[in-house]
């Protein structure tokens, strides 16, 4: 089975993004589900031909979460992009930040704070099945550090690709920016 590339178009016009940037980043998206649909064409190859246990097998292993996790959380970014206005500060959603962080404000500072970190990644609102809290991660690469069976309810990305063009070494505005069009009822949507 092969994986077929999102259409976002329909973000484009969102304040605060440029069509250039937007553009630029679902090429780059479209290039990780390509790559994905790659590995995963090449990797069952080798299991055919008797090749996995060579170091190329063991490297094309390696990349796999690299370019699939590259996918999947640009589809969850580009989920949650597009909305205006704020959370329903009564729906479950509220009720978790609430429990984790103490309120809204608390999550929305610890977030704002750790996508203003010097670095290139991700920032991930997880919520853990196990025990229900959320926690704000930091995502140096796709492939590192994500809490294992954690469940990411809201992604922004923070690599250059995804502000650099409009709002050059500006993070905080681009994290403005970002908030001003959160999807919140997608992000409400992913809460168990």
């Amino acid at each position: 089975m092969a994986y077929a590339a999102k259409d976002y178009s329909k973000l484009i016009g969102m304040e605060g993004f440029s069509e250039t940037l937007l553009k630029n980043h679902f090429t780059l998206y479209q290039g990780y589900v390509t790559n994905t649909n790659k590995l995963i064409e090449t990797l069952d190859r080798y299991l055919k031909e008797d090749k996995a246990g060579t170091p190329e097998f063991a490297e094309l292993k390696r990349r796999f979460g690299w370019e699939f996790n590259g996918m999947r959380l640009h589809e969850y970014y580009f989920d949650n992009l597009g909305g205006k206005g704020g959370p329903d500060k009564n729906g479950k959603l509220a009720k978790k930040l609430a429990e984790s962080f103490g309120s809204y404000e608390n999550w929305e500072k610890d977030f704002r704070a750790t996508g203003a970190m010097r670095g290139i990644g991700w920032v991930v609102l997880y919520q853990d099945p196990v025990g229900g809290q959320l926690f704000n991660v930091w995502i140096n690469e796709h492939d590192v550090a994500h809490p294992a069976g954690c469940a990411p309810l809201l992604v922004m990305d923070v690599f250059e690709h995804a502000f650099m063009i409009d709002y050059g070494l500006k993070r905080a505005d681009y994290i403005a920016a970002f908030f001003k069009n959160v999807n919140w009822s997608a992000v409400q949507d992913r809460v168990k």
